[in-house]
């Protein structure tokens, strides 16, 4: 196994997590296989019960795992299918090695982080590298790691003491570590400081890791003078001074990484290029099989990426599309369904234009608290061409959220509501259509429920997480169509409340249509709103299984007419 190890210096927020994604897509354009390992060095043991505001989304895994958004960016520039494995962190190892210890595993030694905190953290990262994410048999060829956090941070020391001892066991042909640091331009002096880098590769020296590679983010591109002084100061060759700057998307980011041939220092330094490989199995005549072949890096293919980045940079057009949520104040918290609304709207050659509301400016109190923001709030949702309301926890903001669902309703815009978003349509319905109905956590028959399996008391992994099957009960609904009249669709869920199904009975007599169950039909994972241009709420979320060039069905609605289904 080849690693490549991405850290982060000076400030956090540099892009690591779009870095090392971006390496990832170099080295599979080159042939090789690639994995990836997220290390996050905080005590939780998920991501599951962190707050959006300060930690932006919770990714969702296939196998449930609730795991740091960068995971979501190696699935979606990769185009695999992780683990929660691949997600370590501080306090799954602690957890692990305190279980190892409560069972006498390490017969009456003292537990100490070096070396029993270390071992697990190599042995989980060995381990974790070899499980094949891509749909082939046996393990990848590279594991991109990325540690989270900034080199220098207390919580990552253990990480890196671990990182430094598999550098030296695996041996420097089969570890490449690439620093990303930031080159600041004080506007006092215009000059482009390398001070902060250089104290940051010394502070990672220091620690026993030598950078083979700088990936250096900056607005505007290096000069040479500034890689000189990287390059006497950091003893990393010029070559190998890697410069990513601002640029339209981060589509271009492989690409920028391509043009400064970070393909061939990477492969050079994990003897992995071509006539390297070759030479060398010459010398000891070794004939060239299948298996030995396929290691073999070719020249990194990226013409369909770069298609993809240069198309998005040439349209005009775009698509006005109200994001009514919770946690707006972080764009973050919303990446995947951002992300899952550019790869849709590029296919239909438009660009998003996002307006975000904060659903709590749309309630009828903010207008006497707050009259210019429910003011703005009301103009921005009038003026959007649909509506989209995603997940959400807790009551805060669900009366504006009901609004804008009711307002997308009555006036024939498309909307899509996303778990909380489905349940929320569901509750403006009751409210609106079945006159005197309430819906709040008082009423004898309420519309939306906790899951009878859920816990009240424990936060984490207590949710329905996961890849589950939803069965399409009719071919004729909307949702099977844009499925391309799949019968079943399986997709990713993270919710504790749900449809009452005692109550179904009622809403389809109204009018709703659950088109969408799952495999035991007591579950309500699709409706829609017959006569309805588009009114779709779905209790799962497709855009965790968005990819670039391959937009969720759901997303993927241009024009909606019944004679020119999925236009």
């Amino acid at each position: 196994m080849k690693y490549v190890l991405v850290t982060g210096g000076v400030v956090s927020g540099l892009g690591k997590g779009v870095t090392a994604s971006s390496i990832g897509v170099v080295l599979k354009a080159c042939g090789l296989r690639v994995t990836s390992i997220k290390i996050d060095p905080y005590l939780n043991i998920d991501a599951g019960t962190m707050s959006p505001f300060e930690h932006g989304e919770v990714f969702v895994l296939d196998d449930g795992g609730e795991v740091d958004l960068d995971l979501g960016n190696y699935e979606r520039f990769l185009d695999v299918t992780l683990t929660k494995e691949n997600n370590i962190t501080t306090g799954k190892i602690y957890q692990f090695v305190l279980e190892k210890e409560r069972r006498g595993d390490y017969l009456g030694k003292t537990v100490q982080v070096v070396p029993h905190v270390t071992d697990a953290i190599k042995d989980w990262i060995q381990s974790v590298s070899h499980i094949p994410v891509d749909g082939k048999e046996g393990p990848a060829d590279v594991c991109v790691i990325e540690l989270g956090g900034t080199v220098g941070d207390i919580e990552s020391m253990p990480f890196i003491e671990a990182l430094r001892q598999l550098f030296f066991s695996v041996g420097k042909e089969n570890f490449c570590l690439i620093h990303v640091s930031l080159i600041p331009v004080l506007d006092a002096v215009g000059e482009q400081k390398t001070k902060p880098t250089q104290h940051s590769v010394r502070e990672l020296r220091a620690l026993g890791l030598t950078p083979h590679l700088l990936a250096c983010r900056s607005a505007q591109p290096l000069l040479d003078n500034t890689k000189q002084k990287l390059q006497q100061f950091c003893h990393v060759p010029a070559a190998n001074i890697l410069n990513i700057h601002d640029v339209p998307n981060i589509w271009h980011i492989p690409l920028l990484l391509r043009n400064q041939n970070a393909h061939h220092s990477i492969l050079k330094q994990l003897d992995l290029l071509s006539t390297g490989k070759r030479l060398f199995l010459s010398l000891v005549k070794l004939e060239l099989d299948t298996e030995i072949d396929r290691l073999i890096a070719s020249p990194p293919d990226l013409e369909a990426w770069t298609r993809m980045a240069e198309t998005f940079d040439n349209i005009t057009d775009s698509v006005r599309i109200a994001m009514v949520g919770k946690y707006v104040g972080l764009a973050d918290s919303y990446l995947s369904v951002v992300k899952a609304l550019l790869h849709a709207s590029i296919a239909c050659s438009l660009k998003p234009s996002i307006y975000w509301i904060a659903a709590s400016d749309l309630e009828d109190d903010s207008a006497q608290s707050t009259p210019e923001a429910h003011a703005a709030a009301w103009k921005t949702l009038r003026n959007a061409e649909c509506v989209l309301v995603p997940g959400g926890f807790g009551d805060r903001g669900v009366s504006g959220m009901i609004l804008a669902a009711k307002y997308a309703r009555e006036n024939n815009l498309p909307y899509l509501g996303i778990c909380l978003g489905m349940q929320i349509s569901v509750i403006e319905y009751a409210r609106s259509v079945l006159k005197g109905q309430t819906v709040d956590q008082q009423t004898p028959n309420p519309f939306v429920i906790f899951m009878p399996e859920g816990s009240r008391t424990h936060m984490g992994s207590t949710m329905r997480l996961g890849s589950r099957r939803t069965l399409f009960q009719t071919p004729d609904c909307i949702s099977s169509k844009l499925y391309c009249n799949a019968p079943y669709v399986d997709e990713r869920h993270r919710h504790r409340y749900e449809v009452n199904p005692d109550m179904i009975g009622v809403l389809e007599g109204a009018g709703l249509k659950f088109v969408g169950k799952d495999e035991t039909g007591k579950r309500m994972e699709v409706l829609e709103l017959p006569g309805h241009p588009f009114y779709v709420g779905v209790q799962f979320h497709p855009e965790f299984k968005s990819r670039p060039g391959k937009p969720s069905a759901l997303f993927l609605v241009r024009v909606w007419d019944k004679t020119a289904v999925g236009q």
